[in-house]
């Protein structure tokens, strides 16, 4: 039996550019639905799942940073590719500040945005990979829990709301207890070698997660910066 082929959500307020990426992505391998404005996003996303989100940044009405805020907030986890005007540094920072999983600058080439997209559901796939990333199902620190089969973090009762790139982030921080590690070696394991080698999102990630699990998000106990080489997760938040 054939796999069921990734169901792609479009929203950008542009007919042609929309007409154009559903035939193109869907003449590659994608099952690809398109919507012209937030309100019709929210009704697919309640009719059926998505895979993966693909964002335009600049819309009338309700904007791309505002759709990816909301959500966010509201606990959805689908991976979000965000395009933005031109590679501006500010509106990828503040889309990944946002949730957004990956970007991508306007204008672009189709087989691009097919590459980003096949990684992004690549590291969906490696959430659940034992092979990849150990047997572990549920590790601990400080007063949370990371469950990995329900790809789930939870302080008591309470959910903390993660994006999947945040998820992969914080397992692999738990993976590897009082290693430091360097930002590539980061990035490799949570986007793949696909980043670029000035990829600012591993550092927007782990600020997205010092504010998610830190009491002060400015005197970090669990995700610590080692000078000179990247960032060492200290599980029970000691000095020692």
């Amino acid at each position: 039996m054939n796999a069921r082929a990734p169901r792609i959500l479009i929203l950008d307020d542009d007919d042609e550019l929309r007409g154009m990426l559903r035939r193109y992505l869907s003449g590659h391998g994608f099952d690809v639905h398109a919507v012209g404005n937030a309100g019709q996003l929210d009704r697919a996303l309640e009719r059926e799942p998505y895979d993966a989100l693909v964002l335009d940044l600049m819309m009338p009405g309700e904007d791309g940073l505002s759709v990816c805020r909301r959500l966010r907030f509201g606990g959805h986890t689908i991976p979000i590719l965000m395009l933005t005007a031109r590679g501006e540094a500010v509106d990828r920072i503040v889309g990944l500040e946002m949730g957004a999983d990956d970007y991508l600058a306007k204008p672009f080439d189709p087989r691009e945005l097919t590459a980003r997209l096949q990684a992004m559901l690549r590291r969906q796939k490696m959430l659940h990979s034992t092979q990849t990333w150990g047997t572990d199902d549920v590790m601990t620190f400080g007063p949370f829990v990371l469950n990995v089969s329900r790809v789930e973090l939870r302080r008591g009762d309470d959910v903390i709301a993660l994006s999947s790139l945040e998820f992969q982030l914080m397992r692999v921080f738990a993976a590897n207890p009082r290693r430091p590690m360097s930002r590539d070696h980061l990035l490799d394991k949570v986007k793949g070698r696909e980043h670029e080698s000035l990829d600012r999102s591993l550092d927007v990630q782990v600020l997205r997660l010092r504010r998610k699990i830190e009491d002060d998000p400015s005197a970090p106990k669990y995700i610590r910066t080692v000078w000179g080489i990247g960032y060492m997760f200290v599980p029970d938040g000691s000095h020692g």
